[in-house]
């Protein structure tokens, strides 16, 4: 095997061991014996081929010693003589190298661990000058930190054709924002998978219908009654959602504002992408998204509402149209146009005689009003304003919805990221590549019907055109 083949094996190994444990943190378990055996497995062969590989580079770089050597002492070839390759016999010598001097760039190994997340970069920008440099046309040396990352697809020799692993800090740095405390995907049911798919019983069944599990009042020494469980399977396969970032010459020569750009504005993209998906994606490709699952409950309007609005009346019968064992983490989704109905929201009150307003109640609270939230509120429900949502009159303008209910699948290891040079080579303009890759779809596949009465809940709650 080669010295690029050991390395992306390194980087199999790496996900089939991170994949085993994601496993089991996602099912809340320890490792079972088999599991446990199968990661020393694991860890003793990437041992064995991370000293394989080095064995390799330490030959490949002995070897290319000597023949640099050989050169610098055959007195069969004056510096000046051509060699009948190439050289010709009027050529000028070439440039001696001053004393000391080196095709690498001086390599001082991490010291700690954040360190050792970061390969030994300062910054992004610092990483991402590094690359440019490794094969830009004229430069004639190639970083060591770049050849030392455990997980690079290129070296010295190859790194232009295969292009640099962006260091895991960095990457984790994309990560946290694209989901960050405040984007739809950190509010779902997650689940990682090692695969590019998983699949995962489900039951649709309630409490009170007749179908699945059930519990019965029995008599004394009466033979109790069964009823085995309704399950389904749902399979949920990872999407792939991609950025690709190019940066001009001119944005690299400044390192910080490269650095500050490309962990501003990546995340940036690929959160409102994962936000829509959720929200809006059709499932053909990209995740299925709550507007066009089967469980939403679609709220009629009232009579004689004026177009393009929302009223305290709509909230009141979308937040109804929620089963109540759904409500506990329950959000309103929102197009941002609509906050501004919501300031004028109240609940009428009458006077005793139930004949005339005297004032009203504030449905809706906002950032930093009574309790002083950090996030407005809606009938004590948290409001987030997102551009995922609709335009303002139509359905999809604003969501009830219990975010639990929706599973996503998350590739385990994160983003991927990646770098290369010659995708734009004749613009002079490096490409950062990004890759993602997530699935999702609700949990519940229709409506369910109440036990008393004529209602229809969903976990999810939209209102109807106006």
């Amino acid at each position: 095997m080669t010295i690029e083949e050991l390395r992306k094996r390194l980087v199999d190994l790496q996900e089939s061991a991170t994949a085993l444990q994601a496993q089991a943190d996602t099912e809340k378990r320890d490792l079972t014996e088999e599991e446990e055996r199968q990661l020393e497995t694991i860890f003793a062969d990437f041992d064995k081929t991370e000293k394989d590989i080095q064995n390799r580079e330490r030959i490949a770089s002995n070897d290319a010693r000597l023949k640099q050597s050989s050169r610098a002492i055959s007195p069969e070839r004056p510096q000046n003589a051509g060699n009948g390759e190439g050289e010709g016999e009027g050529e000028p010598p070439a440039r001696a190298k001053p004393a000391g001097s080196s095709t690498r760039a001086v390599y001082v190994p991490p010291s700690n661990q954040s360190e050792r997340n970061r390969w030994g970069w300062k910054s992004m920008g610092d990483f991402a000058m590094a690359v440019r440099n490794a094969c830009h046309r004229g430069h004639p040396t190639i970083d060591q930190r770049l050849q030392n990352a455990p997980t690079t697809f290129g070296s010295e020799n190859v790194g232009a054709d295969g292009g640099f692993a962006v260091p895991p800090e960095f990457r984790a740095d994309i990560m946290t924002k694209v989901m960050g405390e405040d984007q739809l995907i950190s509010l779902c049911d997650q689940n990682e998978t090692g695969s590019n798919s998983i699949t995962v019983p489900k039951d649709e069944t309630t409490p009170w219908g007749s179908a699945g599990i059930q519990a019965y009042w029995e008599a004394e020494a009466a033979q109790f009654q069964q009823k085995k469980p309704a399950l389904q399977n749902a399979t949920v396969r990872t999407n792939k959602l991609t950025a690709l970032v190019p940066v001009t010459d001119e944005l690299l020569e400044d390192a910080p504002a490269l650095g500050s750009y490309l962990q501003r504005k990546t995340p940036q993209v690929m959160q409102f992408k994962v936000n829509d998906a959720i929200v809006n994606g059709s499932g053909a490709g990209m995740p299925l998204g709550i507007l066009n699952g089967g469980c939403v409950v679609q709220v009629a309007k009232e009579s004689s509402q004026p177009n393009t609005t929302f009223l305290a009346a709509n909230a009141i019968k979308m937040y109804n149209a929620m089963y109540s064992g759904w409500r506990g983490d329950a959000v309103w989704l929102l197009n941002q146009d609509v906050e501004q109905q919501l300031m004028q929201l109240t609940i009428p009150v009458k006077n005793v005689a139930g004949t005339e307003n005297v004032g009203g109640w504030p449905v809706y609270v906002p950032p930093g009003g009574l309790s002083a939230q950090p996030f407005g509120t809606l009938l004590g429900k948290r409001v987030i304003p997102t551009q995922a949502c609709q335009t303002l009159g139509t359905p999809g303008d604003i969501i009830f919805a219990s975010m639990s209910q929706y599973m996503a699948v998350l590739k385990a290891g994160g983003i991927r990221a990646d770098s290369s040079i010659h995708l734009f080579f004749d613009y002079d303009t490096t490409c950062f590549r990004f890759i993602f890759r997530m699935g999702g779809q609700p949990w519940w596949s229709s409506t369910i019907a109440a036990k008393n009465g004529s209602g229809v809940y969903a976990p999810f709650v939209t209102l109807a055109q106006r």
